[in-house]
């Protein structure tokens, strides 16, 4: 299908309709693998999506970057959602609260300049994801495009008892469809670079060459719906994670060994 010509235009200085910079890589399956929850499956496919943006949420401004990985949920194929790195607050804490959809706090440049296309991603001090490239031109786009998203909603129990949760991990299914208005293929370089908050690099390398493309596309539906519990003894070794990421942590900040155990009883004065 062509570009939709019309539908490209905005008005000057025009917030949405930025295209979606769309960066997939080829990694080691296991490295999936040991990301998974119990219930996501490993897929036939072994991949990183990268999705760096702008769009509107809500009444804001929102500079994003999306890590997903190949994954299948009930024999559907779809992505395993790693996280959402934003530049605003707002969003983050009601969309992990309400649908377990892991937005964190990040610092992103994404900019294009004539067919230059530049990207940054930062977090902690750490830049993690950078991108310089060069878009080569307008391909066909397909008619409708869909993506499927699984995510996590857990709450452990207060005080931070052993294997105790007061909302019990379950699969959060999301389908989101688009209208594709254009896109543009990208020739550039993709680095992934060390952060201990972010640790891609180590996590999920890069085992081939990356694709890149600049894809405008208008969502037509957004479907967020609770699914199936997922076992709690199985998903505790999961339950600890960077952030709101879904990047394995200790609490809360990156894996590290500490000195003593925050959850431990604190034994009475005098005793």
């Amino acid at each position: 299908m062509a570009a939709n010509g019309n539908a490209l235009r905005t008005n000057p200085g025009e917030i949405d309709g930025w295209p979606f910079l769309k960066i997939d890589y080829p990694t080691d399956p296991a490295c999936i693998a040991a990301l998974l929850p119990p219930g996501i499956d490993a897929s036939d496919e072994s991949n990183v999506h990268l999705s760096i943006y702008r769009v509107a949420v809500l009444d804001e401004s929102e500079f994003g970057v999306l890590i997903n990985v190949d994954a299948d949920y009930r024999g559907t194929k779809g992505y395993y959602t790693i996280g959402y790195g934003i530049d605003q607050e707002s969003a983050i804490y009601i969309s992990k609260a309400m649908n377990g959809q892991p937005k964190y706090p990040a610092e992103i440049e994404y900019f294009r300049l004539g067919d230059a296309v530049h990207a940054r991603c930062s977090h902690q001090g750490y830049t993690f994801i950078e991108f310089h490239g060069k878009a080569t031109g307008a391909v066909q786009v397909p008619s409708t495009h869909e993506e499927r998203e699984w995510w996590v909603k857990v709450s452990r129990a207060v005080g931070g008892a052993e294997k105790a949760y007061d909302f019990p991990p379950h699969v959060v299914t999301v389908r989101t469809a688009f209208e594709p208005l254009q896109r543009e293929n990208v020739e550039g370089e993709l680095e992934l670079l060390g952060s201990p908050w972010d640790p891609i690099a180590k996590l999920l390398p890069m085992c081939g060459e990356a694709t890149a493309r600049l894809d405008t596309m208008r969502m037509t539906a957004r479907d967020i719906a609770l699914a199936a519990p997922i076992d709690p003894e199985a998903f505790w070794p999961f339950v600890d994670t960077i952030g709101s990421s879904r990047w394995p942590g200790t609490i809360g900040g990156p894996r590290r060994e500490l000195a003593f155990d925050p959850f431990a009883p604190v034994a009475a004065a005098g005793a």
